[in-house]
């Protein structure tokens, strides 16, 4: 007997039905716009990459999460690999599906370094992979928006001040275009933060209590992890590895005042004191510059935004919303590039995935529904043909519903209209155009004859007192649509 068991996605990922594909049409329509106004241009890369080029380049945090791809073809390395595993060796899989797109941005930034401007602005936008567990917020499967600033704007012969200030506005402009996708969607300030952070500073912080070089970057990791971790037991691994946690935690606070303050007490204490020992410059400098961009008030300093991955080398950030629930998270990594063959070159970047953020809007009622998500979505019809009931009508509308999609050569299709009919089998219009209007269409063209239709605009609720000639129709609805 056959088994007739329904067989469900795998784990972690998720199947979208039309709305919520259109929730999600919604969402990388605004990461494409934000990244547009902001100046960045998109990239993409594949979805898999060498497994090498993630188990060199960002550590043990991401190595940890990746699907391992095989070849099907090659026979004779997945035996190799079977050997190495049956012999308890470690066996990465050649290939990896990607978790990031950090590694990917680095390795095409260095293959054509010398012919790129400088800065190089790049945003992406699709979809990656982790193997982690499956949680409200968290899949395996999700979309990732990346925007990344490569190089800096720099004379000539740039001094010391002219990198530093170049470095702070390159950081406030990643943080910017955040941000301002933040405001289109309609979160306010009042309860989504930029959590601003430096690992230099915090690994000075680190090395004061004793921490070795060789111990910072698992130390990092571990501050990463505190907000996942149990905090009695995060606090006696901390003391185990590094020292008293409260004692750093008012070291913390001592240096988000000093930098938020604008460091006009930096100084004033003995040489013991944090404000002296500590280069608090570079986070005052962002400071500046997210104010002059008028963003401050989405930002704060927060000493506890360490970032797990090793390839971090100074400015990190959070986007957290309600005070819990991270939405975004990037740094600077200025030593990547080199590393793939490229010229030394610093950059600063971001991420945000699709699944938290949709959740955000979802919980706050901010995400667009029915009809509204549709158009916005650009799944809502510019055109909703309809006949009248006649014979000679019902025998015009295919040519009419064609004619409306065909676009033409000259305009690379820029004038074809997304034009639907009905599938339902009734005759009576007044229904037909109750669906019409639930489709959200902007026009229902009513089929009166061969040569005349009655246009209708249904957002508006008017209706032309004329007919218009079937010859015209296009060109008419391009025009009221502003495409004319």
């Amino acid at each position: 007997m056959a088994d007739n068991k329904p067989i469900q996605p795998p784990t972690g990922t998720r199947d979208l039905y039309p709305i919520e594909a259109a929730r999600r049409r919604f969402i990388t329509e605004a990461w494409r716009r934000a990244s547009i106004n902001h100046g960045f241009e998109e990239v993409d890369g594949p979805t898999f990459e060498s497994t090498e080029l993630y188990t060199k380049k960002s550590g043990d945090g991401i190595v940890s999460e990746i699907f391992g791809v095989f070849s099907g073809k090659d026979e004779q390395g997945v035996k190799a690999l079977g050997e190495k595993l049956a012999r308890g060796e470690d066996a990465p899989a050649p290939y990896a599906l990607r978790p990031e797109f950090t590694p990917t941005l680095a390795r095409m930034y260095a293959a054509r370094a010398a012919s790129l401007p400088k800065p190089t602005k790049w945003f992406t936008a699709g979809p990656f992979f982790r193997a982690e567990r499956p949680q409200r917020g968290r899949l395996r499967e999700f979309l990732q928006w990346n925007c990344d600033v490569i190089g800096l704007a720099l004379p000539e012969k740039p001094t010391p001040e002219d990198i530093a200030r170049a470095t702070a506005q390159a950081d406030a402009e990643v943080i910017a275009c955040c941000v301002g996708l933040l405001e289109q969607c309609g979160l306010k300030s009042e309860n989504v933060k930029v959590r601003i952070s430096d690992r230099n500073l915090i690994a000075s912080m680190l090395q004061a209590q004793s921490v070795s070089a060789d111990k910072l970057t698992p130390a990092l990791m571990l501050l990463d992890r505190r907000k996942k971790s149990d905090p009695v037991e995060f606090a006696a691994t901390f003391a185990e590895r590094v020292g008293d946690i409260a004692h750093f935690d008012q070291y913390c606070k001592t240096c988000e005042k000093l930098i938020a303050g604008g460091l006009s007490e930096l100084g004033s204490g003995g040489s013991d004191q944090p404000d002296v020992r500590f280069n608090f410059k570079p986070l005052h400098r962002l400071w500046n510059e997210l104010k002059s961009l008028g963003i401050a008030d989405w930002c704060v300093v927060d000493l506890s935004i360490a970032r797990g991955l090793a390839y971090y080398t100074g400015m990190v950030f959070e986007v957290i919303v309600d005070g819990e629930r991270a939405v975004a998270g990037g740094g600077r990594y200025d030593n990547l590039i080199v590393l793939f063959g490229g010229p030394s070159t610093p950059a600063v970047g971001f991420g945000m995935g699709d699944v938290v953020l949709s959740l955000v809007l979802q919980d706050k009622g901010l995400m667009p529904e029915g009809a509204e998500l549709m158009q916005i979505a650009g799944q809502s019809p510019d055109v909703f043909v309809i006949s009248n009931g006649t014979p000679e009508a019902d025998a015009a509308l295919p040519s009419v519903l064609a004619d409306l999609r065909r676009g033409s050569r000259e305009q690379r299709g820029r004038d074809s209209l997304h034009a639907r009919r009905t599938s339902k089998t009734t005759k009576n219009v007044g229904k037909i155009l109750q669906e019409a209007e639930k489709s959200g269409a902007h026009f229902a063209a009513i089929v009166e004859s061969a040569s005349e239709v009655t246009l209708k605009n249904l957002r508006t609720r008017e209706q032309d007192p004329s007919k218009t000639p079937i010859a015209s129709l296009k060109s008419e609805v391009l025009k009221r649509l502003g495409r004319g």
